[in-house]
């Protein structure tokens, strides 16, 4: 499979360096066509975004040698390309030819998701007011559309910022994942056994629905006046610190500085202090669960399931002990790690003297 991925993005590269070639002759215009990519969807019949796509990517190629390079050799995929081709304008071209090469091996060493947010953190320093247009942007096309259908049937859609989007994730989640475990119960009451995904009463989309709904009826439960949970602002004080301008979600969304100004006033604030290669300071006491600032610590020094073919984020993980609590682990940040439930209880099914 890894060798056929390679072979197969190796392929894609040396079509997309062809069709930039070919875009660039024009010889598409001698049959009467409109642009290349008009003429390869006519010829194709591939969708002409595609066909878009493709010949941008060559483009991309064109502009970053080494970035070319990488993948022709099948070391990159044409996703990094469109990504670093998406990120590359007139004030960010030349620091991107500056840092080709550390691109290229983040690229090469990080996973995608990992290389996208070092990629945004990098477009933080190289242009910086552009990252702020961008947010501002995001945030004035916000939108819901909501309507009912002639039978009575609502539908809808909307479009929210990283922040905003990230509050109304969570909180549906929290309360979907109220519903999942009441439908586990239900049905394990039922049948006598823990139930299969599919023999529980509702599908996970309708779980949602109706996580909706209960998230509108707990709004008209709140007394007027009521306390409004306030954010938290993590202030991270370290060799990041020193690199640039670094702010992210706790989901791991990279978000502009300036994203953050109108939750300053409702915000709580915490200082997270790292002394030497990624080591929080803080003081540990003999415990059995990560709790307080021992447990804040892993959460921001991780950020996401310690296991390599695993990005769950940190606010959807467990904390658990790398050296197992009764095999002389301790609870403290050195022997903690940020584990996704399937891992975790992975984990412990192998290891049944784990934690």
């Amino acid at each position: 499979m890894l060798a056929l991925t390679r072979q197969l993005s190796q392929l894609e590269a040396v079509t997309a360096r062809a069709l930039a070639r070919w875009d660039a002759n024009r010889s598409w215009a001698d049959d009467g066509g409109r642009s290349g990519a008009a003429w390869l969807a006519a010829k194709t019949h591939l969708p002409k975004p595609t066909c878009r796509r493709r010949i941008r990517l060559g483009r991309t190629m064109r502009d970053l040698p080494a970035v070319a390079a990488a993948w022709l050799a099948g070391d990159v995929d044409g996703a990094h390309v469109g990504a670093l081709g998406a990120n590359r304008n007139d004030t960010t071209a030349a620091p991107m030819t500056r840092d080709e090469d550390d691109l290229v091996r983040m690229a090469r060493n990080l996973s995608y998701q990992q290389f996208c947010r070092a990629l945004a953190y990098w477009r933080h320093r190289a242009d910086p007011d552009g990252t702020e247009r961008d947010a501002a942007r995001m945030h004035e096309q916000r939108r819901l559309d909501c309507a009912q259908s002639w039978r009575g049937a609502w539908f809808g859609s909307f479009t929210l910022g990283p922040i905003a989007g990230a509050v109304v994730d969570e909180a549906l989640r929290r309360i979907e994942d109220e519903l999942f475990e009441a439908d586990w119960a239900e049905a394990k009451h039922l049948l006598g056994r823990d139930p299969a995904i599919t023999e529980l009463s509702r599908t996970a989309a309708q779980r949602r629905a109706d996580a909706l709904v209960e998230m509108a009826i707990r709004a008209h439960a709140t007394p007027p006046g009521g306390r409004r949970p306030k954010p938290l602002l993590s202030v991270v004080v370290g060799l990041e610190t020193l690199k640039g301008r670094i702010c992210e979600l706790a989901n791991g969304t990279p978000i502009a500085p300036g994203s953050l100004i109108p939750w300053l006033d409702d915000a709580e604030i915490e200082r997270i202090v790292f002394d030497g290669e990624s080591r929080v300071i803080d003081v540990g006491v003999r415990q059995r669960l990560f709790t307080g600032a021992t447990r804040r610590a892993v959460e921001i020094r991780d950020r996401e399931c310690f296991h390599d073919l695993c990005d769950v984020p940190v606010h959807r993980c467990q904390i658990d002990h790398v050296v197992p609590y009764g095999k002389a682990g301790q609870t403290t940040q050195h022997n903690g790690r940020v584990a996704c439930g399937f891992h975790n209880r992975l984990r412990n099914t192998e290891d049944p003297q784990g934690p």
